[in-house]
């Protein structure tokens, strides 16, 4: 039985990325269609879901990282990690993992450290304020809030992802530095190649 955990693990895997591309799919609302950006087939659109897949299960798969903390996103094979983890060590893991997963061209680190600990009424307040910044993204709709993630730790947000252009981000800093609570923003956002 344990000869089989490998190929189990990545039938899991491929599950999941289909599963994840499927239900992203059926969960939107009502979009104007649209065409994938320039050089951006759909074949490229789903080999990066499936990318982003397997890079968070190889960092789910690994006990020393806190992945719930970290953020994975895919352009073209580039695989961007961002979110807070604990030490620098923590991120050489992790990009060190990103890298060998198969498919993986090349990896960005947007990963911060988190600095002193946090209380709970802290995360709580972070919890809030980052639903807050991403309704606040989705309701403009001059943003493809759908390509940027958002996390906050001391109330400090980081805005990562992968959008069009310059006035996205700059409209995306705009909405979130509106949000009450929000101390500072690191932007991480790259415009699409």
């Amino acid at each position: 039985m344990t000869k089989n955990l490998p190929g189990l693990r990545l039938a899991s895997t491929v599950l999941a990325g289909v599963m994840t591309f499927y239900l992203a799919g059926c969960s939107k609302v009502e979009e104007p269609a649209r065409a994938p950006a320039a050089n951006t087939t759909l074949g490229t659109e789903i080999d990066d879901s499936l990318l982003t897949t397997r890079v968070k299960a190889a960092l789910l798969d690994n006990i020393d990282i806190k992945s719930f903390d970290l953020k994975v996103e895919t352009r073209k094979g580039d695989v961007m990690l961002s979110g807070f983890v604990d030490n620098q060590a923590q991120i050489d893991h992790a990009l060190a993992i990103a890298r060998a997963v198969p498919g993986v061209v090349t990896v960005s680190n947007s990963v911060n450290l988190k600095g002193a600990p946090t209380t709970i009424g802290t995360k709580i307040d972070d919890t809030v304020i980052t639903a807050q910044v991403k309704a606040a993204l989705m309701a403009d709709d001059s943003i493809k809030s759908a390509d940027i993630a958002a996390v906050t730790r001391d109330g400090i947000v980081q805005l990562s992802g992968f959008v069009n252009n310059q006035p996205q981000i700059d409209r995306a800093l705009a909405v979130a530095g509106s949000i009450k609570g929000v101390i500072r923003i690191n932007n991480e956002m790259r415009i699409k190649n």
